[in-house]
Order: structure tokens, then sequence, then C-alpha cells
């Protein structure tokens, strides 16, 4: 454990936020993860249960004098999005996190940190070993693949269980309280392509250093989409330079704004020189518009060999672009309804490009289910008309606001009593599992809130310690104020 980690740890909450650091949890690689929660729970003899899914459930019973008081869930997702820096060699399907501290952040060595979800996860923990905290019958709910669609919310048996309150500790944010998360879908875009092979040096143009981000979160911070912006770099390239496309992709996940994309080009000896002077005119160009949203974009090129390549031929080509250049990407639609809030958006996370076939996954998102199903029939639309196929991989629903509730109005009165000021009460353009089990238990009663957290689904992620400390013991007056 990081010394200073240990000199600052409050209840525990970094002794286990850096155990489960050390374990390999990217979405799909729930196994160890889970596992270990399974142990922890048989170590401290607490009833718990293991799905097919991998979720886990761990109950504590209540404490005396809370044996009538609602019964609480607290729910944390174990996975997290893996993304790190070009020049990182870690492994994330084998390797643990290098947790670093600088003031007052943790931040991994250049990777995510996984503090969305793995602080929950920690929390969680040190709740249920604290045996001086008072509390009601304790539901704790740990869920799998929540980055890549919620399938373990989706397919979680709650019907056994009693809670009448749920605790979602999945937002990034000291001082404000959840209330509602928009409903989202993913889905992907299929084109099938044709090639020719043809002669001529291999050029690759690599697109860098954006910003990236949560593409629901982050969506309305105007940072660049890695792949749409190297389909406009290949568009007005054509315009005064001949290439041909021997490949391309960028981004790594369907919820995370693209960082990078790379395309290798394929011209001829005579236009070299052309072609490069070309390519930095438009990186001139593009490092006007983007001085303020994106100051550290990099464009580069690299000379590779002259020999023969499998090329996309001229029509598999023109269609590809007109694709990307016109598919639908980021905010569609504001709020009407509450100031500031993205109502719709999109997000192309990945372009990937087979040999005979080109996939693009994206993720859409909205408070409006009518509009949500709108933007996934322009996707197919388009993909048909050009020979495509489009698929919906997954959805989950809005969380919609309630009216009437006792729980938000509790944790309004503790916050008013621990912060000595109100709490901001708001809607989130992200999905939340809350979605789900407001589905599953009838008349649940839910909120969502966590620590500050910054550049989620970035390698720049980082959690307060000070904030983490904080949020975690107005939560303990929470719990113990639920005495019924």
């Amino acid at each position: 454990m990081n010394k200073i980690l240990e000199e600052k740890d409050y209840k525990k909450i970094f002794h286990y936020f850096t155990e489960i650091s050390a374990i390999p949890r990217g979405s799909k690689n729930n196994t160890a993860i889970s596992n270990y929660l399974v142990n922890f729970a048989k170590e401290h003899k607490l009833e718990y249960k293991q799905d097919e899914l991998e979720n886990v459930i761990i109950i504590k019973e209540a404490t005396p004098g809370y044996e009538a008081a609602p019964v609480i869930m607290i729910q944390g997702h174990m996975d997290m999005v893996c993304e790190k820096t070009n020049d990182s060699t870690h492994d994330f399907l084998t390797e643990g996190l290098e947790l670093l501290v600088k003031d007052d952040y943790i931040y991994a060595d250049r990777t995510t940190l996984g503090g969305d979800n793995g602080i929950a996860v920690a929390y969680t923990l040190a709740f249920l070993e604290d045996d001086t905290l008072k509390h009601p019958r304790i539901e704790a709910i740990f869920t799998t693949d929540e980055e890549i669609g919620m399938e373990g919310a989706m397919g979680i048996d709650v019907s056994p269980l009693k809670g009448k309150y749920l605790l979602n500790i999945d937002s990034e944010d000291e001082g404000s309280i959840l209330t509602s998360s928009a409903g989202g879908m993913t889905a992907t875009c299929e084109l099938p392509i044709k090639r020719e092979t043809l002669d001529g040096i291999k050029v690759t143009v690599a697109i860098s250093e954006l910003q990236g981000g949560h593409s629901g979160a982050e969506i309305d911070k105007n940072h660049t989409n890695a792949a749409i912006l190297m389909g406009r770099l290949l568009f007005e390239l054509r315009e005064v330079s001949s290439y041909g496309l021997i490949d391309m992709n960028g981004g790594l996940k369907d919820n995370a704004i693209p960082r990078d994309a790379v395309a290798n080009l394929l011209v001829q000896p005579e236009d070299m020189e052309q072609f490069s002077t070309e390519v930095e005119n438009l990186t001139i160009k593009y490092k006007n518009e983007l001085q303020s949203s994106e100051p550290n974009m990099m464009i580069g090129l690299t000379k590779g060999e002259q020999g023969q390549y499998d090329c996309l031929t001229a029509s598999s080509f023109e269609k590809m672009l007109f694709l990307l250049i016109h598919m639908p990407n980021g905010v569609q639609v504001m709020s009407s309804n509450i100031p500031g809030l993205v109502e719709s958006s999109l997000n192309l996370g990945i372009f990937q490009m087979e040999q005979e076939q080109i996939n693009i996954y994206y993720h859409i998102r909205s408070a409006v289910n009518s509009y949500k199903q709108y933007l996934a029939d322009k996707l197919n639309y388009l993909s048909q008309f050009l020979g495509g196929e489009f698929y919906i991989r997954s959805q989950y629903p809005a969380w919609e606001y309630k009216k009437d509730s006792p729980f938000r109005d509790h944790l309004a009165k503790v916050f008013v009593e621990h912060y000595g000021y109100e709490p901001k009460f708001e809607a989130i353009h992200a999905g939340l599992e809350c979605s789900f089990f407001a589905e599953k238990v009838d008349g649940i009663d839910i909120v969502s809130l966590g620590p500050d957290m910054y550049d989620i689904h970035t390698p720049k992620e980082r959690l307060s310690i000070a904030s983490t400390i904080r949020v975690y013991q107005y939560l303990e007056k929470v719990i113990e104020g639920l005495k019924a």
C-alpha cells in the first residue's frame, strides 16, 4: 500500500481500494475480483450469493435497535474502463494498477485509475467490516460489466432482497446528489468493403493526444472525437492529393470519446512531397481551430516501405468516407426542462477496419426513449443505404425522477448537518445501473453520489483523497441516521 495512503487511510477505505486495484478487472474480466468479494464475505462470516454473471451480493444484518429500520442496498460495479497512454506497456488482463499519489490525488501510472467504480467497492467493504457502525440491514450489491452495457445489473436477481432504499455510489462530484439518469443503447454499424492490390509507399497518419473522456458526462465538453477528425482529414486530403486507404482504426470503448486514430495510406512516390505538405497544412488548420478545446493534439506522419498493399477499392473508400462524414455524433438535443443538461447524444466510440468489413461501435444516450430510437433509426438508415447493416447490442432504460423520495429527503437533511450547506440535486446525461433496479424493485427509493473524481475513462483519471474521506464520513451519518 502506498505510504501516503496508509498514513491518510480512514476506516480502511484506501486499504481496500489498493487491494482491488491490484486485481485486473476490466469488463469481461470479472472472475478474480468477483471471487475476491466472495472470499471477503467468507472471512467476515457474512451471507453472500455469487450468480452466473459473477455478480456478488453480500448481506450484513442490522445492528441492535435497527431491526425495524428501512433496509438499505449499497451498490456499485466491479469493472473498470481500461485505457492507457501510448507509451504504457501495462497489460490490463494480467497486471494490477500501480497507484501513485500527488498532492490530494490518487492516480495510476499512465492508465485509468478505476476509481469509477472501485471507490464504491472500497466504501462498501469498509462499511461491511466496520463493527462500530450502527446500521439497518445492509444488502451490498456488486455488479459486473457496467462499462459495456450494464450486463450485470440487467441480469441480476434481486427478488429475494428486502431493500427499500438504494444508495448507488457511481458519481464523481461531491456535493451533488443524482436523482435521475439517461437511458442508453449500444449499437454497431457494419459496412462490407472490397480491396485491390496496389503498389506504392505506405504512409501512416496518426492523430493523438486528444482529451477524450466519458461519452455521457463529458459529451458536452467539446472534446474532439479522433475517429471523426480522421474522417475529416481523409475527406479534405482527397480534394488536394491522391492516395489509397489500407486501413484505419480509432477508439477503444464505445462509451469513451476516442483520443487516438491511425490511418495507413498508400501514396505514389511522385506524390509524396505534395502529400506531406498537405498533411502539414491540415495539421496547422486543425490546431488553429482546436487550440482551446484540444491544446495537446498531435498529427504525425510516418513514411514506410514501398511495396504492394491491399487497399480499399474506390467505391468502398467513398462509401466508408461518406458514412464517417455524415454519421451523427456528439450532442444532439439539450434539455428544455433542466438548463445545461444534455438530453440526447451519441458517441462513435470505436472505428475498426478488418479485411472485408468496417465495424463502427456507437453508444447512444437520451432521457427520451423515442428520440433514442430515432438516433438508432438514423444510423440504421445510413448503414443500409450504403449496403451495410446495423444492429443493437444492448439497451438500458432511463432512471426517472421521483417526486416523493423519503431517502432523498433524509440525505439532504444529513448533508446540511454534515457540510453546513444545501446539496445540489441533479440529473445526469449518462447511464446508471439505478435504472435497472428501479425496474426490478417496485417502489425502490434511489439516489446516487460519490467523491470528487476527474477525467474518468482516461489515463488522467484521478481521485481526491480528502473528498473520498469526507463523503465516506457523510455516508456513515446517513446510514446511522436511518434508525426507525
